[in-house]
């Protein structure tokens, strides 16, 4: 769920939040309108302290980010300067509503809610007549470790990936929010599958990869016999249309974002809850940071801790964080991975305040959700 951690800077929130009142009363209800500019009026005051303190320290965040990016392409040393030491500025004000009008990273911009397994599969049917074949949970991770493992991913990394991103017994179509199957329980993103991709995480790994799903299934159709074959050559052919579709826009994130949002980006998440593409999908998103610590020099296995920073900050600051010596982890404050808007949305980061903990505490997480029956079962298939 890495992107949807790097949201907007707080500075950028004061801005939006300064021309949200006239736009929310035209996009929202009169009431939840009435509502929401009376406990935007409490903590106005007390936010406006706050972002005093809190617009420099996130400006000298970002400085010293792009100041230790460049240093590390010209082969520099980064030491302890090149980090902000201090803990960020805590608000300790009234609670300030969500603006109504405004959207997460991964929701459309004419919906209410986020989109969910539902409507996945249907506007993957509207769109690509695409409708995924969804096998049992046990084939499923059967598909899902033999891509991974044929991709040099470990039970070690897979598993414990998979038991802190999914709970330990999350299954193959398992959304964020729905994991668990609480009452009343709602989607908190797009989030999906072992290793909770985003919408925009599959539009993106379509238009970067999509050649090599489409091979793989070739390679398989080939080998397989008449009647399966004939299956996976249709599968074939519609996956090339929905590559090409992800492929309309520029290979940058945000216009992956945007894509995601459409109708016929939904539809695209739907390949995730396919037995055949699926397991590639999921596979190739671990895959893509270990390539990219491993372009960078570090020619060692990863640890799934080491996996998940990645995950949860980019793989850029993630390769950061797992550069730094050990002496230093103790010192850097988590803050320096994230933007605002991402370190306020996550209370791993926010409560364990340094590198060296925020690892300690990812690992312990995945030491205890790994003895769950899901994670068992998925251990068992990689032995």
């Amino acid at each position: 769920m890495r992107h949807l951690l790097l949201g907007l800077t707080i500075a950028g929130c004061l801005v939006s939040a300064a021309l949200a009142q006239d736009k929310s009363e035209k996009a929202a209800p009169k009431g939840a309108s009435a509502e929401y500019h009376k406990k935007l009026k409490e903590c106005t005051a007390a936010r406006a302290r706050h972002e005093a303190v809190a617009v420099p320290y996130w400006s000298r965040i970002a400085e010293k980010r792009k100041v230790r990016f460049a240093k590390r392409r010209n082969g520099e040393r980064i030491t302890l300067n090149d980090y902000v030491l201090e803990q960020p500025p805590v608000y300790a004000g009234p609670p300030c509503p969500p603006d109504p009008t405004v959207k997460q990273e991964d929701q459309p911009e004419d919906k209410a809610e986020l989109p969910v397994v539902a409507d996945f599969l249907r506007h993957a049917k509207e769109h690509f007549g695409f409708e995924p074949e969804q096998a049992s949970e046990n084939a499923f991770k059967r598909a899902y470790v033999e891509v991974a493992s044929a991709a040099g991913i470990t039970g070690q990394q897979a598993v414990r990936v998979y038991s802190f991103e999914t709970g330990g017994n999350g299954r193959f179509d398992a959304q964020a929010g729905l994991i668990f199957d609480k009452p009343g329980a709602r989607a908190i993103s797009t989030a999906l599958g072992y290793n909770q991709l985003l919408t925009s995480n599959t539009a993106s790994l379509l238009a970067t990869k999509g050649d090599r799903f489409v091979k793989a299934l070739q390679e398989r159709a080939a080998a397989a016999p008449a009647d399966i074959r004939k299956k996976l050559e249709r599968k074939i052919e519609i996956l090339k249309r929905m590559v090409a579709f992800s492929r309309t826009v520029p290979v940058q994130w945000s216009d992956h974002v945007r894509l995601a949002r459409t109708p016929k980006g939904i539809a695209l998440h739907a390949l995730n809850l396919d037995v055949d593409i699926g397991p590639l999908l999921q596979t190739q998103k671990l895959l893509d940071s270990i390539l990219y610590a491993r372009a960078k020099g570090i020619d060692r296995e990863l640890t799934a801790a080491e996996l998940e920073m990645m995950n949860l900050t980019g793989d850029g600051n993630g390769f950061d964080m797992l550069t730094l010596p050990p002496g230093m982890r103790a010192q850097v404050p988590t803050s320096n991975y994230f933007q605002s808007l991402g370190y306020e949305r996550n209370p791993i980061a926010r409560r364990t305040q340094v590198v060296e903990k925020l690892i300690a505490e990812t690992d312990a997480v995945m030491d205890r959700r790994s003895r769950a029956e899901g994670a068992q079962a998925l251990a068992r298939l990689f032995r």
